[in-house]
C-alpha cells in the first residue's frame, strides 16, 4: 500500500518507521526545507519506551538522555533576586526511573535514522488539496505536482492543514489554553548548575533549565488568542517582547538579550485538540494534529510514538479494511489521550499564577527545598 505521512514530525517519523517495517511504501512530505530539530527537551517514558524498543532505538536515546535525571525532582522558584521561595515537583505519580528525557534535536535525529532506506522525504512541499476517490486519496501538492495513495497519515501537528482540508477550521478542534509557550537555547553565562528555575509575576513567568554545558530558557504568558503568522519567528519575537516589556528583576533582561540573537527560538499557543474522531475514509489523524495533550502534560511525545505503533499495528492485522484499522486505533488511543489530558489546567495554574495573590499562595503550598 502507498501510504502519504504529512510532516516530519515525531509522530510522522515514528509512523514511517512503523508502517515501512510492516511492508507499506511510504512517502513523507515536510513544509519546512529540513527536518525541523528545534523545541525544548522532551520525555520518552512508559510504553513509548516499549515502541521505541521495537523500533531498535532505545539504547540510543538512553545514550542521549540529558542528564536531567541527575538534578533535583522539583523546579526552584525564585523570587526578584534571585531567592528560593518555593519549589515545583518535577516527578509525576507515573514516572519511572527508566524514563528519559531527550533534546527534540536529538530525538528527531535518531527517529529519522531508524527509517528505512525505501521510504521517500520530500522537502519544502505540501499538501494544497485532498480528493478520496472511494479507492484512494487524489493529492495536489503546492508544488504543483500531483500523487495518488491508498492512505493518508496527518502528522502536522497542532496547526495540521490536512485537518482543516479534511475536517474543517482549526478552531473547532483546537482549545486555546490561555498561555503561549516560547523556548530558546540560551548563552553559557546564563548556566544555572543543572538545576531547574522558575521566576514568575501575575500573569508571566520565566524558566532556566541546566544540562551540562547547555542551558534552555523559557517564556510563558497568559494571553487570550493571538492573531499572528506561527510561520514567522520575527512576529514571535515581538510577542514576547511586548508581553515582558515591563517586567524587571531576576534573569529576565539577559534571556530577553539572548531572544533577540536566539537560532532556535520557538513559539506556539498552548493548546490542546479534541475531536470526535481522527479519521474520515482514507484520511488518518495522528499526534498533535489529532489529540495534542498540551506540553503541561509531558505527554505529546509518548502518546504520538504510541500512536504510530497502534495505527501501523492495527494497518497491518486489517487486511484492507481501513474502516476496522482505525476503529481499533481510537479504541486503543482514546483512553490514553484523556489521561493525558485530564490534568492540564492545574499544571498550567501552578506555572502561571494570575495575580501576586495567586502566586504567594503557590509558594506556601509548595515551599522551598534548601
Amino acid at each position: 500500500m502507498s501510504i502519504l505521512i504529512s510532516g516530519a514530525s515525531i509522530a510522522g517519523l515514528a509512523a514511517a518507521q512503523r508502517l515501512s517495517a510492516r511492508g507499506a511504501e511510504v512517502t513523507v512530505v515536510e513544509r519546512a526545507p529540513g527536518l525541523r530539530r528545534n523545541g525544548a527537551p522532551i520525555d520518552v517514558r512508559g510504553e513509548a519506551l516499549d515502541v521505541a524498543a521495537d523500533m531498535g532505538i532505545r539504547d540510543t536515546l538512553a545514550a542521549h538522555e540529558t542528564g536531567a535525571a541527575q538534578r533535583s525532582a522539583f523546579t526552584h522558584i525564585v523570587d526578584e533576586n534571585g531567592e528560593k521561595v518555593g519549589a515545583l515537583p518535577t516527578e509525576l505519580p507515573q514516572d519511572s526511573a527508566d524514563d528519559l528525557e531527550i533534546f527534540r534535536n536529538d530525538l528527531i535525529d535518531i527517529l529519522h535514522g531508524s527509517v528505512g532506506p525505501d521510504v521517500t522525504f520530500v522537502y519544502g512541499d505540501s499538501i494544497q488539496e485532498l480528493t478520496d476517490t472511494g479507492e484512494a486519496v487524489e493529492v495536489g501538492f503546492t508544488s504543483g505536482r500531483a500523487g495518488r495513495y491508498e492512505l493518508v497519515v496527518g502528522a502536522d501537528g497542532i496547526h495540521s492543514h490536512t485537518r482543516r482540508l479534511v475536517f474543517g477550521p482549526e478552531e473547532r478542534y483546537r482549545r486555546h489554553l490561555g498561555v503561549y509557550y516560547g523556548i530558546l537555547s540560551l548563552p553559557a553565562e546564563l548556566d544555572v548548575d543543572g538545576e531547574a528555575y522558575l521566576y514568575s509575576v501575575p500573569g508571566r513567568s520565566v524558566i532556566l533549565s541546566g544540562y551540562g554545558e547547555r542551558t534552555n530558557g523559557g517564556f510563558t504568558f497568559l494571553s487570550p488568542e493571538i492573531t499572528y503568522d506561527y510561520h514567522d519567528i520575527e512576529q514571535q519575537r515581538q510577542l514576547v517582547f511586548d508581553a515582558y516589556s515591563s517586567v524587571r528583576g531576576w534573569k529576565v533582561a539577559e534571556m530577553l538579550d539572548a531572544l533577540k540573537q536566539s537560532e532556535d527560538f520557538y513559539l506556539d499557543s498552548t493548546s490542546q485538540v479534541h475531536m470526535d474522531r481522527w479519521s474520515r475514509g482514507r484520511v488518518v489523524l495522528l499526534g498533535d494534529a489529532a489529540f495534542a495533550p498540551s506540553f503541561y502534560s509531558g505527554q505529546g511525545t509518548p502518546l504520538a510514538m504510541i500512536g504510530a505503533d497502534v495505527l501501523a499495528t492495527e494497518w497491518a492485522t486489517c487486511d484492507g479494511d481501513l474502516d476496522l484499522a482505525f476503529a481499533r486505533y481510537e479504541e486503543a488511543m482514546r483512553p490514553r489521550v484523556h489521561r493525558a489530558q485530564k490534568g492540564v489546567p492545574e499544571a498550567r495554574d501552578r506555572v502561571n499564577p494570575p495575580t501576586w495573590e495567586a502566586i504567594e499562595a503557590r509558594n506556601q503550598q509548595w515551599p522551598p527545598v534548601r
